[in-house]
């Protein structure tokens, strides 16, 4: 996997972040740079920090879950496409919340960033042309910055 890869990786996997971003910041009436900081760096930490988590459990794991791999991916889309549908059907009204408080931002940050955990797997599985550091260092950076862009477009 090369550069350009990583790249194309990196924006997909912030596009839920920008997103939740894009929500957040028309929840608020007035952006402040501490917005943008928090936002940025709770969503690029955690984009960063779910692949490496995923790269140290495939690195472990690998031995064991080569020959059923695709199995385990399928449940898991099965599952996250299940819930996605039920979801759909469901009658709740989203509540609007603009708080940038630690436990509004700790639950937005990990469910935006759960699918890269996926992504630290596959890095393990893969060949990975960089170190894993540096790749999830471009991950967090490229969620940090269109973290802030979604922020702004809110």
């Amino acid at each position: 996997m090369g550069f350009i890869e990583l790249l194309l990786i990196a924006v997909g996997l912030s596009m839920d972040a920008f997103a939740v971003a894009v929500c957040k910041g028309l929840s608020v009436q007035k952006l402040r740079w501490k917005h943008y900081l928090a936002v940025g760096l709770w969503f690029g930490g955690f984009q960063a920090l779910m692949p490496f988590i995923g790269y140290l459990l495939g690195s472990t794991f690998q031995k064991y879950i080569t020959a059923v791999d695709h199995w385990i991916a399928f449940v898991l889309l099965l599952l996250i496409g299940g819930n996605m549908i039920r979801e759909s059907f469901s009658k709740e009204v989203d509540e609007y919340n603009s708080s940038f408080g630690v436990r509004t931002m700790l639950l937005m940050a990990i469910a935006t960033s759960i699918d890269a955990l996926a992504i630290g797997i596959t890095f393990a599985l893969s060949d990975l042309r960089m170190p894993v550091l540096a790749a999830v260092g471009i991950i967090g950076c490229i969620t940090f910055l269109l973290s802030g862009v979604g922020l702004k477009i809110g």
